[in-house]
């Protein structure tokens, strides 16, 4: 993000990625799996109409133009760096997150049936 914000061309796309593709599903299990979790700790739901099948980021231009590099090559160095960090910093987000869960859990709901 620094890069794009230093030397970025205001109105411009840059997008940021490791030109690597991984299914939901194995950024799901990747991730509770690295969190000690048994990685079919989730729920299968119905995909909402237009779900993206792939996301695919070509990140060419940040590359080319502003001379980035990603930091990880490997999404599961990666994904297990971004738990460490998120680990390593709750004083950053631990607030944010209880104040969304107290305010959803003092909203009443009301629930069509």
């Amino acid at each position: 993000m620094w890069t794009i914000i230093d030397r970025g061309q205001i109105g411009e796309t840059y997008l940021i990625g490791a030109d690597g593709e991984v299914d939901n599903r194995t950024v799901v299990e990747t991730i509770l799996e690295l969190l000690d979790h048994p990685t079919d700790a989730f729920d299968f739901v119905t995909d909402r109409p237009g779900h993206d099948r792939r996301y695919a980021i070509d990140s060419t231009r940040l590359r080319t133009e502003l001379g980035w590099q990603p930091t990880y090559l490997d999404f599961r160095a990666g994904i297990a760096a971004t738990i460490d960090w998120y680990r390593t910093n709750t004083d950053w987000w631990q607030p944010t997150k209880n104040a969304v869960e107290q305010k959803y859990a003092t909203t009443e709901r009301v629930i069509k049936g």
